[in-house]
């Protein structure tokens, strides 16, 4: 029987591992998900590979072209890596405001993209905002995927594959994350909204990536508000009522803090507060 707890000495060793495990093995990093699956009835009886004391998986490299950020970089430390970063602001933004600040010194990017079944979380949509890639160590080799791929086959991933790290783009614009939770703290958001946008030079759109979390089960662009926001200049009131107009493409999920129809109420307004903050950067 495989040790409950497994600490391996390089990412090699880790995909070896897990793969050696199967469906019993699993990744730990910070455990910030892991120590809840009893209340989530789902296994608590398995072979975990420790990744956090890989040096490989908790590094964050910063070049004029890109951001590269280990699958074991912790919220707190994304946070402070990338303040200041204009086009990066959804992304800072979602990692300095997710759970609460004991929860954001421990709990990992990677881990929260693997939570399939957190719909809830602060991160996705600030990286789908950002056009982010995922880079997968698995048994054949690198893979590098686009987020939205990644999101959906992260169920279904094999034996042996882990998230390496997560790499965004550094193209100019500007960008925001607005997040609407029933209390100030702690609480779960009941919707969220990431924005990354650029302007002509006329002051019109040029370019926009919209991104919805935890209205639905997953977390999703806005392609049709998008397309709507295109070529306009960058006004709050004109996206709010396009988002109005929007609105039904998408079908809140109940929950205990909020029913669906009032998570798909709220995005109009969440909307126009992304696109003020936005026009606040210039």
């Amino acid at each position: 029987m495989s040790d409950p707890l497994y600490f391996p000495s390089s990412l090699t060793d880790a995909v070896a591992a897990l793969k050696e495990r199967g469906a019993d093995g699993a990744p730990m990093a910070g455990a910030t998900w892991i120590m809840r699956a009893p209340l989530r009835h789902e296994r608590f009886d398995l072979a975990y590979v420790a990744l956090s004391r890989l040096n490989r998986l908790r590094q964050i490299d910063i070049d004029d072209r890109e951001i590269a950020i280990g699958a074991c970089v912790t919220h707190a430390e994304l946070a402070a890596a990338i303040v200041g970063m204009p086009a990066l602001k959804a992304l800072a933004t979602a990692a300095a405001s997710a759970a609460n600040p004991a929860v954001r010194e421990v709990a990992t990017i990677g881990g929260n993209l693997c939570a399939s079944g957190f719909a809830a979380s602060d991160l996705v949509p600030a990286l789908l905002c950002l056009d982010a890639e995922v880079e997968l160590e698995t048994p054949a080799g690198p893979e590098r995927m686009r987020l939205e791929g990644f999101l959906t086959v992260r169920r279904t991933l094999e034996p042996g594959c882990l998230v390496r790290r997560i790499v965004v783009q550094r193209t100019p614009g500007r960008s925001a994350h607005i997040r609407l939770p029933l209390r100030k703290a702690g609480d779960y958001p009941v919707a969220i909204v990431s924005a990354a946008l650029q302007l002509a030079m006329d002051g019109t759109v040029s370019r926009v990536h919209v991104a919805v979390g935890s209205v639905e089960a997953e977390a999703r662009r806005w392609e049709h508000l998008e397309k709507a926001l295109i070529g306009q200049p960058l006004n709050a009131n004109f996206a709010f009522r396009m988002a109005e107009e929007h609105a039904g493409d998408f079908k809140g999920r109940d929950g205990v803090e909020a029913p669906g129809w009032y998570r798909t109420k709220v995005l109009a307004s969440l909307v126009r507060r992304a696109v003020t903050e936005l026009q606040a950067q210039a």
